[in-house]
């Protein structure tokens, strides 16, 4: 028929969406990475040159998203009840997802029969790591909000720190009144600025995933995962039922489908498939949220704070791996220590960030509070730690989506007829 695409056209159009790009460069490095492991290690410069272009422009567009979102509203009361809302959902489902985790690993207990002594596991292997975890004390993480100077914060790139910044920016411009209007004007298109730069830079996001894959599987190789695999398939178990069922049960109460959500954020899924940071995909993920109608205010709130507060994927992941090493090492574990582990697990894990590899530091901390298990084990998990990492960042992803819509809803910014609509879903009866 006249004027009707044909099925080739079709076809060749589908090469300049971002998602079937970054799909094709996944899997073209995951055959690199096993066919020619050699050439995929060389290309690691592409993957570690996208995910710090990316993490170049984080600082800046989240603080200037959190001020804009903060003084916009105007009303502090409402600042105030949007943070506490926040808040209250992500320690409730945080702490559900630990939950989660804690009981399949003992139910399914991937680690016994590994029969693991502790004392022929080299310390000098995870000693970078525990450093880290001993830096992530109760009380230097308190401390460590704090930037030495104003600047320090976006040279670091400390996302705890931006924030903190960012709120006093926010409530500071509030209390100039109408004077602050050029201020708040000023910063927006600041930020608009930023996105600019993003949108350029998500170009080579294939490229990114293509050096990132073949270096994956490459340095490790495929056959890396067969020892480790009840591990990870049951924490790829865990994560995609917490988000199908736990995420999607809580999508329906706030009237949307999580399929078709997770539709609607493909692309951001991919991208962090193929970085495993999930903070590659934050900038498009604001801009979608946006975009189905959540207001600038939760979008900037909701979506930062998640990133270091509501970490669901990096929560399964800590409490199954303790004890998948607990059992490994026939440490036994009772009752009262695992939820003493849960309980440290839920202070660990808002260290975390969406950097790769975040999510094995905070474990070591978890570990490092809770001595029953030996710490040198976490050699176990160096191998497969990029493939989980992955899973991890992928959770948290969607997590995080998930909150700002519930929030935007619970604020009746946006109507769930309209959202159906905006995600391309069909009006329920």
């Amino acid at each position: 028929m006249n004027g009707t695409p044909s099925i080739a056209s079709r076809i060749w159009k589908l090469h300049r969406v971002l998602y079937i790009q970054v799909l094709a460069a996944v899997v073209i490095g995951v055959l690199l990475g096993h066919f020619q492991p050699s050439l995929g290690i060389q290309l690691k410069p592409l993957g570690d040159a996208f995910i710090r272009l990316v993490k170049m422009l984080i600082a800046p567009i989240v603080f200037c998203t959190v001020v804009h979102g903060i003084a916009s509203l105007g009303d502090l009361k409402k600042v105030g009840r949007l943070g506490i809302k926040t808040i209250l959902y992500f320690e409730v489902v945080s702490t559900l997802a630990l939950l989660i985790g804690l009981f399949v690993v003992n139910y399914f207990q991937p680690g016994a029969g590994f029969n693991v002594d502790p004392k022929t596991l080299d310390p000098q292997i995870t000693q970078s790591y525990v450093q880290k975890a001993h830096d992530l004390s109760t009380t230097d993480f308190l401390l460590n909000i704090i930037p030495a100077t104003f600047s320090a914060a976006f040279v670091t790139g400390d996302l705890l720190q931006v924030l903190f910044l960012a709120i006093l920016t926010g409530f500071s411009i509030t209390f100039l009144g109408s004077s602050g209007v050029p201020v708040l004007k000023a910063v927006d298109t600041v930020a608009r600025i930023f996105f600019g730069i993003m949108g350029v830079i998500v170009k080579f996001a294939p490229l990114g995933a293509l050096g990132a894959m073949a270096f994956t599987v490459g340095s490790f190789g495929l056959s890396s995962l067969q020892k480790l695999f009840a591990l990870m398939a049951a924490f790829y178990l865990t994560s995609g039922v917490f988000v199908l069922v736990v995420l999607g049960s809580i999508a329906r109460l706030c009237g949307f489908s999580i399929i078709r959500f997770l539709f609607h954020i493909r692309d951001e899924l991919l991208l962090v498939l193929g970085t495993s940071s999930s903070e590659t995909a934050l900038p498009s993920l604001m801009q979608k949220m946006r975009g189905l109608g959540c207001s600038n205010s939760t979008v900037g709130l909701v979506i930062p704070t998640g990133y270091s507060f509501n970490l669901d994927g990096t929560n399964i992941y800590m409490t199954m791996a303790a004890v998948f090493l607990a059992q490994a090492t026939n440490t036994p574990l009772d009752l009262r220590q695992q939820l003493g582990l849960l309980l440290v697990a839920m202070l660990t894990s808002k260290g975390a960030s969406g950097v790769t590899g975040a999510g094995f530091v905070t474990l070591a901390a978890t570990l490092a509070a809770v001595p029953a298990i030996p710490i040198q084990a976490l050699a176990l998990l160096l191998g497969i730690d990029r493939f989980m990492s992955e899973c991890r960042a992928l959770t948290n992803l969607v997590g995080n989506g998930v909150a700002t819509l519930v929030i935007s809803r619970w604020e009746g910014e946006i109507s769930p007829e309209t959202l159906r609509a905006r995600l391309g879903g069909v009006k329920e009866s």
